[in-house]
Order: C-alpha cells, then structure tokens, then sequence
C-alpha cells in the first residue's frame, strides 16, 4: 500500500538547520530512512517536499482523491495555514501529522497547529523516527 510523506518548508535543507533541533541527518538521509520504515511496515512511501503551500495543498487534494494515506509534517505552516488545514480535512483516508522536534517545547508560537485538528494524531520530539513512529500507527489504524 502506498503511503504519501509530504514535507513542507526547510526540510530539505536539515543538513545546514540547527542540528540541536533538528538532528544530523540530510534530507536525503531522511528520505531513504522513511522508505525503509516504510517498506518493513508494508508501505511504500511516496516521500515529497515543497516551500510552495499551493504545491502542498494540491498533494493533499490528490490523496483526497485517491484515498491515499498521509503522513505529514507542514513544517512552518503547521501554526498558520488555513488552506492545508482545509486540505487535510478532505483527505479521509488517515493523516498523521508529524514533526521532528517537539513543538511543544519550543517558541510559544509553535505550540499551536492548525493541522492537528483535523489529523489522526500528531507525533513530535523523537526526530527521524518520529515518521517510523507514525508509520507504525498509520500500519494499527489501517488494521494492515
């Protein structure tokens, strides 16, 4: 089954990003972590990324259509965008929302998403294998 990984803003540039936050991994190193995570769950993970909300939105409208599941991480636009909340929401197979760090002990402003409302669940604070985490709870809801 696939599954679609969409990034959003500044990850694919995690190997000059502070790696206190943010770990030592390149996207590209991230890239294939996802896909083998995916591939021991039974997945096949279509991973993406883009700074462009409008790119992003049009992502999640295909996996609407396609009943494809989501795993998420919207970056920067987890705190303000409307239009990928709204795109989330039409997605009905199961999203998941990840992050690499935890948000929630961050900057106040990073303590709200707007994401998470309309996602399965959120997971953060545990870097790459945040997505492995996800992976696998993805795997439970599917009942794969």
């Amino acid at each position: 089954m696939k599954v679609l990984v969409l990034n959003g803003p500044n990850l694919d540039r995690l190997d000059i990003r502070d790696s206190s936050i943010y770990g030592d991994m390149s996207y590209s190193q991230l890239v294939s972590h996802i896909e083998n995570g995916a591939k021991q769950n039974g997945f096949v993970a279509d991973v993406r990324q883009s700074a462009d909300e409008a790119t992003l939105v049009g992502w999640l409208h295909e996996a609407a259509d396609t009943n494809t599941p989501v795993i998420f991480n919207p970056a920067a636009f987890t705190h303000y965008s409307y239009a990928l909340r709204d795109a989330a929401e039409l997605v009905k197979a199961p999203l998941i929302e990840v992050h690499l760090s935890n948000p929630l002990s961050r900057e106040e402003f990073r303590h709200t998403s707007v994401i998470s409302g309309v996602a399965n669940g959120t997971i953060g604070g545990f870097g790459p294998n945040s997505y492995i985490l996800a992976l696998i709870a993805l795997k439970a809801l599917i009942g794969k």
